[in-house]
C-alpha cells in the first residue's frame, strides 16, 4: 500500500524542515520562510523504483593513481567565458549561473548557444518564463536568429527530459531551475523542495548523456542563488553574474568550479547587440581625470591570474550631525572602520567628527585586503584637498599595528601598471626594486604614507 502523503514546513530560505509551523527558522534564523509542503512516498525525482530493477551488486574501485584521460572541453569561442570556466565547457558537466534580474543572464546564454550551434553543436534552449516570440524577438536584436538553436518553451520536467532524450542535445540551458515543476511533489514551483527535486534529476541526466548543462538561478535580496544551497552543491560549477544595472560592464565571478580556478573572473561590456568581452579589462575600472582633485587613489588588484586596476574614490567632510557617516560601495564596511581606527589610533589622525565616503569607480568590488593602502590614501587625499602623485598605483595590507603586509603577486601588479602608463608604484616594504623603469616607493608603516601624501593632517 503506498503511504500517506504528509505536510511539513519547510524553510524557504536554507531548506530546514520543521514538524510544525514556527516564526523563526530553527536552521537559518530568517523570519516568516517557513511553507507548508506536502511529504508523500517519494522525496524527490519523477518515479519511485519499480520493484525487482536489476541493479549491479559490485561496486567497482580504481586506484588513487590510475591514469585517466582529462574530459575534452568544449571551446566557446568567447575569450572571457572560456576564461572563467577554465578553458572551455566540460561534457557531462552541470553549470549554475545566478544573477540580480536584468543583468544579462538570457542575453549572454542565448548568444553561447547560438555561437555553438553555429560551430556544429546540437544544441537546446529552454525557457519557462518567457514565451518563443520573446525569445525569438531577443535572438533577432542580438543577430543570432539564423543559428540552429532548438528553442523550448515548458516547465513540466517530465515533458523536458522526455523531449531532451530524444533530441541528445550537447548544449542544453534551462531558464530557470526556479520555474520548473515535478508532478511527483505537491509543492509549489519555485519552492525548496521542486528546486532541488528539478535540479537533481537534471543534472543526472546530464551525467548519463554527456551533454553540458547550464540552469540559470533566480538570486534572493542578498544575492545569493534563491532555494536551498544543496542546489549548490549537485552541479560542478557555480557562477554569479554581477554589475551594477547603471554601468555598461558586468562580471562573471566563479564561487565553484571542479574543472578549473575559482578565482578568475571574465569581464563583459553591454552593448545594443548584447554583451561583449571586454577590449581592456585591467583599465575599465579607471575614471578619466584619474582624481585629479584628491579624494582618489588607483588600486593594483589581482582577480585569479588578472591583474586589475580600479579607482577607489573617498570624500571626507566635516559632520554636520551628532553622529558622523560611513558610506561604502564596493568595499567591505568593517574594513574601512578598522582602517579608519588604524589612521586615528597609530597616525594620530582624528576622524572622529567626519563624514566618510568611500566608492570603487565602475560597479568594481574589493575583495581582497591588498586594498587598504590605496582606500587609505583616497581618504588622506580628500583630507588634505591635494591630489595623490600623478600616474600612481597603491597595494599592499594594512594591519591593526599601522604595518603595511606584503601581498601576493607584486610583480604582476606592477607590470601591468607599467603597461598600461603609470610611473609611481606605493607598495609594501620588500617589493622589486625596479620593474619596467617603474618608480617604486616602498612603505612599511602607515604613518609613513600620511607624511607622504597628507603631511599637514597631522599638525590638525
Amino acid at each position: 500500500m503506498a503511504k500517506t502523503a504528509t505536510s511539513a514546513f519547510v524553510c524557504q530560505s536554507c531548506g530546514e524542515v520543521h514538524s510544525k509551523w514556527t516564526g523563526k527558522c530553527n536552521g537559518c534564523g530568517e523570519w516568516n520562510t517557513l511553507v507548508e509542503e506536502a511529504v508523500g512516498a517519494v522525496p524527490g525525482g519523477l518515479a519511485p523504483a519499480k520493484s525487482g530493477t536489476k541493479r549491479s551488486s559490485k561496486t567497482e574501485f580504481v586506484a588513487l593513481n590510475a591514469k585517466t584521460e582529462a574530459p575534452q572541453r568544449i571551446v566557446m569561442g568567447v575569450e572571457e567565458l572560456d576564461r572563467a570556466f577554465g578553458g572551455g565547457l566540460v561534457p557531462a558537466s552541470a553549470t549554475l549561473i545566478g544573477g540580480d534580474p536584468g543583468i544579462g543572464k538570457s542575453t549572454l546564454l542565448l548568444q553561447v548557444a547560438a555561437r555553438l550551434a553555429r560551430n556544429g553543436l546540437k544544441t537546446v534552449y529552454v525557457s519557462g518564463e518567457e514565451a518563443a516570440a520573446q525569445i525569438q524577438e531577443r535572438a533577432v536584436r542580438l543577430k543570432v536568429a539564423e543559428s540552429p538553436v532548438q528553442l523550448a518553451t515548458e516547465t513540466d520536467l517530465r515533458k523536458i527530459l522526455s523531449a531532451l532524450k530524444a533530441a541528445q542535445p550537447d548544449f542544453v540551458v534551462i531558464d530557470s531551475i526556479q520555474t520548473m515543476w515535478s508532478d511527483s511533489l505537491e509543492a509549489a514551483p519555485g519552492s525548496v523542495g521542486q528546486v532541488r527535486a528539478c535540479a537533481q534529476e537534471l543534472t543526472r541526466w546530464a551525467k548519463r548523456s554527456g551533454a553540458a548543462l547550464v540552469l540559470v538561478g533566480h538570486v534572493t535580496k542578498e544575492g545569493t542563488i534563491a532555494g536551498p544551497r544543496v542546489v549548490e552543491h549537485m552541479v560542478d560549477t557555480v557562477f554569479y553574474f554581477e554589475g551594477e544595472r547603471g554601468h555598461q560592464f558586468r562580471i562573471l565571478r566563479a564561487v565553484k568550479n571542479r574543472y578549473g580556478p575559482t578565482d578568475e573572473i571574465g569581464i563583459f561590456e553591454m552593448h545594443q547587440y548584447g554583451l561583449a568581452p571586454a577590449k581592456e579589462p585591467s583599465a575599465l575600472f579607471l575614471s578619466a581625470d584619474g582624481g585629479a582633485e584628491g579624494g582618489a587613489a588607483v588600486f593594483a588588484a589581482m582577480e585569479g591570474s588578472r591583474p586589475v586596476l580600479a579607482e577607489v574614490q573617498a570624500l571626507v567632510a566635516k559632520s554636520a550631525y551628532g553622529t558622523p557617516r560611513r558610506s561604502v560601495v564596493g568595499w567591505d564596511t568593517g574594513r574601512l572602520a578598522m582602517l579608519l581606527a588604524v589612521l586615528e589610533a597609530r597616525c594620530g589622525i582624528s576622524l572622529a567628527g567626519m563624514d566618510v565616503y568611500l566608492s570603487v569607480a565602475g560597479g568594481y568590488r574589493i575583495s581582497e585586503p591588498a586594498g587598504d593602502l590605496a582606500a587609505a590614501a583616497a581618504l588622506l587625499t580628500s583630507l588634505s584637498a591635494a591630489a595623490a602623485p600623478e600616474r600612481s598605483v597603491f597595494f599592499g595590507e594594512v594591519a591593526l599595528s599601522g604595518a603595511v603586509r606584503p601581498v601576493a603577486r607584486i610583480e604582476q601588479r606592477l607590470k601591468e601598471a607599467a603597461r598600461l602608463g603609470f610611473t609611481r608604484a606605493y607598495v609594501p616594504e620588500g617589493s622589486p626594486a625596479t620593474v619596467d623603469g617603474l618608480t617604486i616607493t616602498p612603505i612599511k608603516r602607515l604613518i609613513e604614507l600620511v607624511d607622504l601624501l597628507a603631511p599637514d593632517a597631522l599638525n590638525a
